[in-house]
């Protein structure tokens, strides 16, 4: 693959034998994994840094666990219907003072009702912030959609010494495989729209302990 945003059938048959060699080999379900290298971007340069979210179609092939800080009752309700652990903000301070739940924070995915976005980051800012994790917020009451969409969705962001490259999960070998190629798809198009095709020079798939595949 060399920018295209859609595999072509010889490079989903290369990604299937691919799969079917490598599956099932570990005694975990090993995470399917893309690394997508760029020419002629410097990421040095602030504009040209990402900070992407991505929706994957068919999601991540893992079951993610979210987070919803919130006070309304109505909005807590829906939350919890959804799936999600709620936490109102009379607990933050508390949190904030706990490193093990602090540290368990990070296990999940997190979104909060708007007006309590000050509070959060008062109070969790400064572990959350560097980390990526601060809670997304809730604009309207559409909560439900919005979990179901934070647990389909991965981040792409520049980081480190800003290498022309990028590396983000795709999926699981659990997830068939044309329900793989189309997330990746959508990743490469996702970054051949912010960049152009001619940008994007190789991109590799990989499993947790495979070797890589160029495709």
């Amino acid at each position: 693959m060399t920018g295209g945003i859609q595999m072509d059938k010889e490079q989903q048959d290369k990604l299937n034998a691919f799969i079917s060699e490598n599956k099932g080999k570990r005694k975990f379900t090993q995470s399917v994994d893309l690394t997508v290298n760029f020419t002629g971007i410097d990421f040095t340069k602030q504009d040209n840094r990402l900070n992407l979210e991505v929706r994957l179609p068919h999601g991540r092939g893992r079951e993610s666990k979210v987070i919803f800080f919130g006070d309304d009752k109505n909005l807590a309700a829906k939350a919890e219907a959804a799936g999600a652990k709620v936490i109102p903000s009379a607990e933050l301070p508390t949190i904030s003072n706990d490193k093990v739940r602090m540290n368990e924070l990070l296990e999940y995915e997190m979104l909060a009702q708007a007006a309590l976005m000050p509070q959060i980051a008062k109070a969790l800012g400064q572990f959350l912030g560097p980390r990526g994790k601060m809670p997304k917020a809730v604009i309207g009451s559409d909560v439900g959609t919005m979990i179901n969409n934070i647990t389909k969705s991965i981040y792409i962001r520049s980081k480190g010494k800003y290498l022309p490259t990028v590396h983000c999960v795709v999926g699981t070998e659990q997830l068939p495989t044309d329900q793989l190629a189309a997330n990746i798809d959508e990743v490469v198009g996702t970054l051949s729209k912010k960049f152009g095709k001619a940008h994007i020079r190789s991109v590799f798939v990989k499993m947790t302990m495979s070797a890589p595949l160029k495709l």
